[in-house]
Parts: structure tokens; C-alpha cells; sequence
């Protein structure tokens, strides 16, 4: 079965799930507004709700490929789908206030619409309905499956924060390393796509040295999309991305081509510690990091982690329908607009 094929059936499920979550725990009318920011953030509500907004929902889709791919049912999974899928979200609408971000898939952001405060309230609510979905597992797992599900949900979300508490720390230190992006990645991006990965094997029938393979699957592919996105924040299309391609580099975010030009200290590093960026000249120093190699390099290890991620689900699982839609999904995955 192709990727498209088992879009159309695990995608309106997936959104069923996640939205039959969030209705559960809104019937009483005083928390009418907050659910309405839930829906909004989530693309079902608002000025330009539909599809776009809604993103790609990659994350619960792994889960439930991961689920078939180790020998169980996509649909005893949807719980964990859904609850993954609201981890980010949470993650998202922190990481807009933290950033200052306006736009999101091309719509204000919760913070913009409606304030920081009620930003953090929202993402904390969403937050806990993950953890509280989640434990729905429990109509159809043993106990046992429940409680691991549970903590490995709890050790991602650690290292959510963890990465973007390195993050943040980054953007008031000068002396960075290439080494040090990785760990930070690690957290913010691939720690999210490797749980998406070892949760939905776990539900299956995978035994602990598949789930581990599964797990490294997800890692090197969150890794190797997030060193894509960081070239589309630099050299990215505005339109495809919903986002301007001039905020890294204004907002001196330490993205990977940045960190590979800085520690070769040419001229873009000596303009960089001049002093701040202006958004006048973003194209001309994009157009340098280019021609000190930057974009070259970071495509080279965008592969090498691609490399990494499908030599892990090899080892995962060796012939399957649903590892082959999972390799599928993985090219898509790093397959944007430049």
C-alpha cells in the first residue's frame, strides 16, 4: 500500500482522535475560549483553518505506521497518535512565544491572537490532554505496555525541554561548536520522531532490539529534518514555508549553516560578531554562507542521517507493507522546496 493510500485511511482517523480528545474535556460552556484556541491552533477553527494549518500530522502518522510495520493494529494505536500529535502542538505554541514568532503555516500564532498568557495556558492544557489521552491505552494494552507508553511520553517530553533550554542558551553565547548543534537538535526535533517511533512499536509486536532500531529510525530522521530546515530557514521558499526566510538570521538563531560559517571564520563570521543582522542584507549574506560551502555541507549530512535513519529501519523490520509506506513517507519527509 503507498503513502497516499494509507494517508486517506489513518489520517481522518488520526483527526478524530485528536479531535474526540479535545471535545472530551471541553463540555462545560465557561471553557468555551480556550477550546477555541485548542481548534485554532490545530487547524479545525479560525481565519485560514483547513488543511494548510492543520500541518502534516508526521508525527502520529509514524506512530501508527510504526504500530503496523512491528506486526499490531494501526487503530490500537490511535490513542498514542493522538497524543503525540498534541505533544507537538503543546511544543509549538511554547516555542512561538519563546521565539516571538508571529506566523505559523501562514496564520498568527496563539500568543499574537490572543496574548502570551493565554498562549502558556493554552499549550499547559494541551499538554496535560496528551498525557490524559495517552492513557487510553488502556482499553486495549496490558498494564504493563500502558505504564512503559507513559514513560517514554514523560523522558520525551524531558527532552523537549531540554533542547530547547540548549536552545535558547545558544543565542547569548558566542562560542559555539558544530559538535554542540547536535544535542540541542537531539532534543527540540528528534527526540519527538524517534518516541513517535519506538511508541508505535512498542504498541505492536516489536521485542525490545526492535524498538530500539525503530527509536534510532525516528532519531536520525528528526535529525536530518531538522538540519533541512534549517537550510529552508535560510534558503527556503517564504510562500511554501508560511514563514519568512529572514527570521533566522535577523533573530541571530544558531541554525547549522550559520554554526559551520562561524566556526570557519570567514566573512560571514566577521560580519556576524559585528554586530546584529539587518533584514537589508539577508540575501546577500544567505548568498555568502552558500559560497563558504554551508549550504553544501549541511545537505551532505541532511543524506548522511537520511542514510542513518533507513539503515536503522532495515534493521527495525526487514519486509513489510508498512515499512515500505514508511520509507515513502521518510523521502517525502526531506523533500521541500529550496
Amino acid at each position: 500500500m503507498t503513502l497516499s493510500q494509507y494517508s486517506k485511511e489513518i489520517l481522518p482517523a488520526i483527526e478524530k482522535a485528536l479531535q474526540d480528545s479535545v471535545a472530551g474535556f471541553f463540555l462545560d460552556k465557561r471553557y468555551e475560549n480556550l477550546r477555541r484556541m485548542m481548534a485554532y491552533h490545530l487547524g479545525w477553527e479560525g481565519a485560514g483553518s483547513g488543511l494548510t494549518a492543520q500541518g502534516k500530522r508526521i508525527r502520529p502518522q509514524v506512530v501508527l505506521l510504526c504500530c503496523e510495520a512491528a506486526g499490531g493494529k494501526w487503530q490500537n494505536a490511535l490513542p498514542a497518535a493522538a497524543a503525540i500529535e498534541l505533544i507537538h502542538n503543546f511544543s509549538l505554541i511554547h516555542d512561538d512565544i519563546e521565539d516571538h514568532s508571529d506566523l505559523r503555516h501562514g496564520r498568527m500564532t496563539i500568543w499574537a491572537k490572543w496574548g502570551e498568557a493565554q498562549a502558556v495556558n493554552t499549550g499547559d492544557a494541551m499538554f496535560t490532554l496528551a498525557n490524559l489521552t495517552l492513557m487510553d491505552l488502556k482499553n486495549t494494552l496490558p498494564a504493563d505496555k500502558v505504564l512503559a507508553a507513559m514513560e517514554l511520553l514523560q523522558r520525551t517530553c524531558f527532552d523537549l525541554t531540554r533542547g530547547q533550554f540548549l536552545d535558547i542558551s545558544y543565542e547569548g553565547k558566542k562560542s559555539i561548536q558544530l559538535r554542540d548543534y547536535w544535542p540541542m537538535i537531539g532534543g527540540k526535533t528528534a527526540a519527538l520522531l524517534a518516541s513517535s517511533a519506538q511508541l508505535g512499536a512498542l504498541i505492536g509486536e516489536a521485542n525490545e532490539a526492535q524498538q530500539k532500531a525503530f527509536y534510532h529510525f525516528g532519531y536520525s530522521l528528526g535529525l536530518a529534518f531538522q538540519a533541512q530546515d534549517d537550510v529552508l530557514g535560510i534558503w527556503g521558499d517564504d510562500a511554501f514555508l508560511g514563514k519568512s526566510t529572514k527570521s533566522d538570521l535577523v533573530n541571530g538563531k544558531k541554525t547549522l549553516p550559520v554554526l559551520y560559517a562561524l566556526n570557519n571564520n570567514g566573512p560571514f563570521a566577521k560580519r556576524w560578531w559585528s554586530g546584529p543582522l539587518k533584514s537589508g542584507e539577508i540575501a546577500s549574506l544567505a548568498e555568502q554562507l552558500r559560497l563558504e560551502g554551508a549550504k553544501e555541507y549541511c545537505l551532505a549530512q541532511v543524506d548522511r542521517l537520511t542514510g542513518e535513519a533507513l539503515s536503522a529501519l532495515n534493521d527495525a523490520i526487514h519486509e513489510s507493507e508498512a515499512r515500505k509506506t514508511l520509507y515513502e513517507l521518510a523521502m517525502n519527509l526531506l523533500q521541500r522546496t529550496y
